[in-house]
This record gives structure tokens, sequence and C-alpha cells, in this order.
């Protein structure tokens, strides 16, 4: 965005000085609770426990995520898994290293129906998603284009509330019905998300808007890159590998905040374009699908300041450094290290990097590649001699996963769109088995620490 326009479009949420200065002075102060009352209170912030476990909140049949094994109240760490519907995703995606064969929509039917299609059911569900590519008419002009948004997720939120105009049984809860929007949505997200990107081009960089026409049978993977690039050319590994990475975010349990977020929503039984919406608003935080910003970011400052990236002790030594807040942005974390479930091993990351490897091999990319397989093999051990936690710690795959989009030619701001486009799956899944099983409002209670106050006449305030 151009710096006049960013100004033009601040202007209207300015206040006078004065207004700012009694409205916001105690901002901080107004808002700070003591830390000592969450310790006092027994409140387990942000739904974990002391150990850093995930308080339960439900139970699910659609995907387990396992990264350790809790025995005689100690954390063990082990080799993670993804599971989707009792299907490791390992064994899901080991016949597309063979054949090279499209595999998103295949996951997405057994995320959604709960069972592996046969090539019948597979054909027709493709096909059902081929029908909904469409939009309605006016659609991108009215609501992608005008007004332009600075930011994909926000434009792919207003956007699915907007399709709820385009839907005269919106408000039915039928599985039909259900089910209908589940598909359209899959179908449609990943059109807005590329005709998004390049309204925003246009609106704030002066550049071509750009709308090519999807190009029915294509795969999702296919239809991404065929509608991104300007002359729709792409290599079937390019695809494939595009196609490997919204197989492993499709879905990652429900208590991921975004998953959590849609369930929430739908426990109070409001329509569905308001929980994906809400889902899509939680993805865009950068503590959940945003991270991966900070994992370029991060990346691309070592690749700067280390000269030599073979140099394992050059390497190591900026590392540190990281770590005792002295370089990058100085919080002391090494960003793409680490996961609040995976402790030896992040499943997604295992097969990213493999894959990724493969479409590097031989290219410009494969020394980048190399150094964050580097960073990955050395930053638990300097992080171990800074810090002497003794935690497990391993890559997520935020990781690798930014590397990839770009060496597949996918602009940083279309990172988190395409994550989302992936794990609609996995929200409507979890949608689904709280409208049938949750029965319930999701509502936790917390405790006030609030003092009484006598009521004091306006004209007795200081």
């Amino acid at each position: 965005m151009t710096d006049d326009s960013a100004k033009n479009s601040n202007n209207s949420l300015q206040m006078d000085d004065k207004s700012k200065l009694l409205l916001f002075k105690n901002f901080h102060d107004i808002n700070n609770i003591d830390p000592r009352l969450y310790n006092e209170y027994q409140v387990k912030r942000g739904l974990r426990n002391e150990d850093g476990t995930g308080v339960i909140a439900g139970v699910t049949n659609i995907s387990l995520v396992h990264g350790y094994i809790y025995c005689d109240h100690e954390i063990v760490p082990d080799t993670g898994r993804l599971v989707y519907r009792g299907y490791d995703i390992d064994s899901l995606l080991s016949a597309t290293d063979s054949s090279s064969r499209f595999c998103f929509e295949e996951l997405s039917y057994l995320l959604l129906n709960g069972n592996l299609p046969t090539q019948e059911n597979l054909d027709q569900f493709i096909a059902a998603i081929d029908a909904y590519r469409e939009l309605p008419d006016g659609f991108t002009a009215h609501y992608i284009m005008n007004p332009p948004s600075p930011d994909i997720m926000n434009c792919l939120a207003r956007s699915v509330l907007m399709l709820y105009a385009d839907d005269p049984e919106a408000e039915e809860r039928t599985p039909d019905h259900e089910i209908r929007i589940a598909i359209s949505l899959l179908s449609r997200i990943p059109r807005i998300s590329v005709l998004a990107h390049f309204a925003k081009r246009t609106a704030f960089f002066n550049e071509s808007m750009i709308m090519h026409r999807f190009i029915p049978g294509q795969s999702t993977a296919e239809t991404i890159l065929s509608m991104l690039r300007l002359d729709r050319e792409f290599t079937h590994e390019e695809a494939h590998m595009l196609d490997v990475m919204l197989c492993l975010h499709a879905e990652h349990g429900g208590g991921n905040n975004s998953t959590f977020t849609c369930r929430v929503l739908t426990s109070s039984d409001t329509d569905a374009y308001s929980a994906y919406s809400a889902a899509l608003g939680s993805l865009k935080g950068n503590r959940h699908g945003g991270a991966n910003a900070k994992v370029l970011s991060m990346q691309e400052e070592i690749k700067t300041n280390v000269k030599n990236w073979d140099n394992d002790d050059e390497l190591a030594a900026y590392l540190k450094r990281i770590i005792q807040k002295d370089a990058f942005d100085k919080t002391g974390l090494i960003y793409g290290m680490g996961h609040a479930v995976y402790t030896l091993s992040d499943p997604r990351t295992v097969i990213c990097r493999r894959f990724a490897t493969e479409l590097a091999k031989g290219t410009e990319h494969e020394a980048e590649l190399n150094l964050l397989k580097s960073i990955e093999r050395l930053a638990p051990s300097v992080i171990e001699e800074v810090k002497g936690s003794g935690k497990s710690m391993c890559a997520n795959i935020d990781m690798y996963s930014g590397f990839t989009y770009k060496m597949l030619g996918i602009p940083e701001e279309l990172i988190t769109p395409l994550f989302a486009c992936a794990r609609l799956t996995g929200w409507a899944a979890h949608r689904f088995e709280e409208i049938v099983s949750g029965k319930r409002i999701i509502r936790p209670a917390y405790k006030s620490v609030s003092k009484p106050r006598e009521y004091t006449p306006m004209s007795e305030r200081s």
C-alpha cells in the first residue's frame, strides 16, 4: 500500500488528541489483571494445563494429533503422528509418492464423509466442487474489488459473509444444506483468494487486475496455480507439491484456535457462513496461520547475516544471538521451532521437507533448503545450550511451508489464505460433528475479581 493510500484509509479512524487522551490514557492499567490471580484461582490460561497440555474440551472422530505420551503425570516425548479418520497422513499420501496423483479432494471427501471414496464417489465429489466454482453475478466487482482490502484474509471473511446473502436457505441446518455450503466454499475460497490478491495489487500498487477463468476439471491445486500465473503455465510437479501442502493443512484436531472458533460459533446455533468467517478471522492471527510471516522474515535475516550457509559454527553463533535476544526481533524465539503438541517430530514437517527436497533438487532453491535443514538440525542444541531447558523440540511445518510456497512462486500474502483453502475442510467436518453431537453451547466460566463500588453522581465525579 502506498503512503498516501494508507494515510487516507486511516482518516476515518482518527480522533482529535483530546478525545484520544481522555478515552485511552489508562488503556493498559484498566485492562490489566494481576498475574498472581490466575494461580490463586487455578485458571488455565489459553485452556492449557500447567504442564502445557491442552484442557480436554470435547471428543472427536475426525482426527488425532499425537506428539507425546502422558505417563505418571509426566510428558514423555514421542514421534509425531497426524491421523485423519483413523488413517495416518503418511499412508494417505504414500500413493502420491509413486503416482504423483492429486489427493486433496480425496482427503477432503474422507474428512467430510468419514470414509475413503470409491472412484465413482470421488468423481461425483470433484464434479460437485467444479459446479460451484462460479461466483454470483457481480460478486468480484462489488465485494472483492470494491472496496478493496489491504488484507486478503479480511477479504475472505467478508466474502464468506456476503455469500450468505446469495443463499436463500442460508439459515437452514439440514445435513444436505450444510454439505452444500461446505462444498461451495471449498470450491470458491481458492478463487476468491487469488482474485483478492490481484484486486489488492490493482488498488494499492497500481498493477493490472487479472481475472483468469477457471478451467473445469482441474484440481484445487491446479486451479490456484492456473488462476495465479499470468501465463497460466505450471508443471505437474509444482501442482503436485501444492496439492501435498493442501493435504497437510486440511485438518489438525479440534483444539487448534480456528477450528475451536468454528465449533464455538456452531454451538451457539449460528449459520454456517458466520462460523466459517469467524474461523478465517482466527486463522489470520499472528499466533496461528499468520505465524509463517515471522518465520520467513527470520529466515531472510539469517540468509543476510550468515555469510557461509554451510558453516555450522557460523550459523549456530547467529542462532545463539537470536535466542539471547541480540538479533532479529529480540524476542529470543527461533520461529519455526517448537509446537504445542509435537515433541520429537512434526509429521507435516517430515512430509513437507521430503517433497520440497524433490522439487528443489538441482535448482537455485536447493542451497536455501539446505540452510533451513541446518537451522532445524542445530536449533535444539543451541537452545539447550543457552536456556538449559531440556525440553524436546522439533521444527514445525512453518519452517518449510513459507519456503515451499515461495519456491512455487506464490506471493507471501497468499500463504495464509491458501492455508484457509485447505483448512475449510477441517472446519466443516468439525462443524458437522458439533451440530450432531455437541448439543450444548460452549460457555466456559471467567472468575470476576472486580471490587464493589458505590455509584457516584455526575456532579461529584472528578
